[in-house]
């Protein structure tokens, strides 16, 4: 595995040559909810315009790419680590296990893997543990390398659509606002209504409305 920082236009040409798989995660950061992640492969000869970074584009826009996406890309797989592995395992090893589950359940096996950020985890080809994949991790590579800018995206719809539907479950939250994050709404809410089975229990603010909850019942 090689980590690229500063990464220059060559070597963006250079390892987006082939079928690659782009990888990223989104949610490692909020206090409730899966941590999603996407694995995509374009298709070279149908390209997308206006991909990028999915936090520096706008929900509309979000939305209409994460449709092009769908329409245009070889390959789409999305992997989740939920709340209570993620409390198991700590919120980093569950999303390099979320990564995985997304690059595992890709139709067509990608000759490398590109993951934004500066570590990933080991792929494999299908059920052969012993047959490594490619791989490399990208610093900033979300607003870089295409097929990972298309990864942040399907990532970022995806567990957006997910914390609206927790909404609705429980509106006195604010998920559809706050999407999970640790915000002073979210934080209120914590305080007022308390611990939902959704939340990662071992994420401090949770952790602590628990224990206070506890010292209250003795």
């Amino acid at each position: 595995m090689a980590i690229f920082k500063g990464i220059t236009p060559q070597q963006i040409e250079s390892l987006s040559v082939g079928l690659y798989a782009g990888v990223d995660e989104v949610g490692r950061g909020p206090l409730v909810g899966n941590v999603v992640t996407a694995a995509v492969i374009l298709d070279p000869k149908n390209p997308i315009l206006g991909l990028n970074d999915s936090k520096k584009l706008t929900e509309k826009k979000r939305e209409a790419l994460f449709t092009e996406i769908h329409e245009k890309a070889l390959s789409i797989s999305v992997g989740h680590a939920t709340p209570e592995e993620i409390d198991e395992l700590n919120i980093l090893h569950a999303t390099m296990l979320a990564m995985q589950r997304a690059v595992a359940g890709l139709e067509i096996k990608p000759v490398k893997v590109l993951v934004d950020g500066n570590r990933t985890p080991n792929f494999h080809h299908g059920d052969n543990t012993e047959l490594a994949l490619e791989a490399h991790a990208i610093v900033k590579g979300d607003g870089l390398i295409a097929g990972i800018s298309a990864a942040s995206i399907v990532a970022k719809v995806i567990r957006d659509r997910e914390m609206k539907l927790l909404d609705m479950e429980h509106p006195q939250y604010g998920f559809a606002k706050h999407k999970g994050y640790p915000t002073k709404a979210h934080f209120q809410a914590l305080e007022q209504h308390g611990v939902l089975a959704e939340h990662r229990k071992s994420f401090r603010p949770v952790r602590d409305r628990l224990t206070k909850d506890l010292q209250a019942r003795n």
